[in-house]
């Protein structure tokens, strides 16, 4: 038998063989079985790929504009948050369920930011982030002081340091100390003085010699400006930002200055603190005493404690 008739005879063979398979009926029941697994696979997939993009609705937030507030003054941008439905469909795919949890979000940013607004000074953060900063004045209080960074050490806290000038340049130790303890530090002017009564001129010299004595202590560029009482004029604002700068205040104030009880200092802030709060503080007796029971406090809240910078970046948590 040639070549020819020997691949002739394999193939009818094989057809054969193939056609009693197929009309074996346990073939027909796998062949049955395997579509319907197909089917069910499919639809599966199809009902999960729908209840992510049905989860959109629920779960997607428009981002926020920064914006003047007449109260407020400026008010941070804040990102939305948009599903990720292919991320999202892979996350769950071997699962085969919806999972709230696995859904996978990519960041929405604002149309207009801090920067693209007029000069206006800032009170608190976007009040729907769920930080809270502490603004902590310096240009006393010397022996509370290390106790605080113990504190603020032992907690994992980082805050945000308004330095005085005239104090950084005679403290130059303790002022390396608080950048050593990795917090922020900004511009409280040079001698404390009124801000709201004193010519431009004087206004730009208090700004620029504080921070060329913070930069020559520290290594820093500042970028926020703490006006001593909160005392400032349009004007001020400005000339801060000129210099690049924003002009910081505060929604909570400890008053420490008064020298109130731990108890007081305490109910008092807490009372009062929201999402985005800036709390005023100083290195006071009250305030080193008052400052774990707060931290712990505030983070019973869901609220984090966070720079002054952290707290106004626009980046929003998922859900």
């Amino acid at each position: 038998m040639n070549n020819k008739w020997k691949q002739i005879v394999a193939i009818s063979a094989i057809a054969g063989i193939s056609w009693l398979l197929v009309q074996n009926p346990y073939t027909q029941i796998y062949l049955t079985q395997l579509t319907d697994d197909s089917v069910a696979s499919m639809k599966q997939e199809e009902e999960l790929l729908l209840q992510i993009k049905e989860s959109t609705k629920k779960y997607e937030i428009a981002p926020q504009d920064a914006r003047i507030d007449s109260v407020w003054k400026t008010v941070p941008a804040y990102n939305g948050l948009k599903v990720n439905i292919d991320d999202s469909y892979k996350a769950m795919k071997k699962e085969g369920v919806f999972d709230k949890n696995k859904l996978v979000f990519q960041q929405v940013p604002a149309k207009i930011h801090m920067e693209d607004l007029d000069p206006a000074p800032i009170y608190r953060a976007h009040p729907e982030k769920p930080v809270v900063s502490f603004l902590i004045n310096v240009a006393w209080g010397n022996e509370y002081l290390q106790d605080m960074l113990a504190v603020l050490k032992k907690n994992n806290v980082k805050a945000t340091f308004f330095l005085e000038g005239n104090w950084t340049k005679k403290n130059p130790e303790l002022a390396k100390m608080i950048k050593g303890g990795g917090h922020e530090i900004g511009n409280h002017s040079y001698s404390h003085p009124d801000m709201k009564n004193i010519s431009a001129q004087a206004t730009r010299e208090e700004i620029r010699k504080t921070n060329e004595v913070i930069e020559a202590v520290t290594g820093l560029k500042m970028k926020w400006f703490a006006p001593p009482s909160g005392s400032y004029r349009d004007e001020t604002v400005k000339i801060a930002d000129s210099f690049g700068m924003e002009t910081a205040m505060w929604s909570v104030d400890t008053i420490d200055w008064q020298k109130p009880s731990p108890e007081v200092l305490q109910q008092r802030v807490l009372s009062k603190v929201h999402p985005g709060a800036f709390i005023l503080m100083h290195p006071t007796e009250s305030t080193a005493k008052s400052l774990e029971t707060l931290i712990i406090e505030i983070k019973k809240k869901d609220l984090d404690v966070v720079t002054v910078s952290e707290a106004v970046d626009e980046e929003r948590s998922n859900p």
